[in-house]
């Protein structure tokens, strides 16, 4: 099985201004975005060629958007992380997507 192109735990996820996990997970393996709550469930997944993403200019530098399936969903990495090094997370999950073939937006 390959290792997975990008993933981090920790993640806030929330689609409008409702909160649906704290500690989630994002994973880019095998061509494929998923969601995924602390508990391992899957919030949403979708192929990376359907999926866009970007960064916001008046998010915090570890937030982004995220389209899956048509749902916008925002993104919020190293909320677990005391350092809170989301900023690097938030560019490498951008880059993988990018070179997986998502799309920008």
């Amino acid at each position: 099985m390959a290792d997975a192109e990008f993933s981090a735990s920790g993640v806030r996820i929330e689609r409008f201004t409702r909160s649906l996990t704290r500690a989630g997970q994002v994973v880019v393996k095998d061509g494929r975005l998923s969601l995924l709550m602390s508990n391992g469930r899957e919030i949403d997944s979708a192929p990376v060629g359907t999926v866009s993403a970007g960064k916001r200019w008046f998010f915090a530098a570890d937030s982004a958007i995220a389209r899956v399936n048509g749902v916008r969903y925002r993104l919020t990495m190293g909320q677990r992380n005391r350092r809170r090094d989301g900023a690097g997370a938030l560019r490498r999950f951008l880059e993988a997507l990018r070179n997986a073939g998502g799309r920008r937006g």
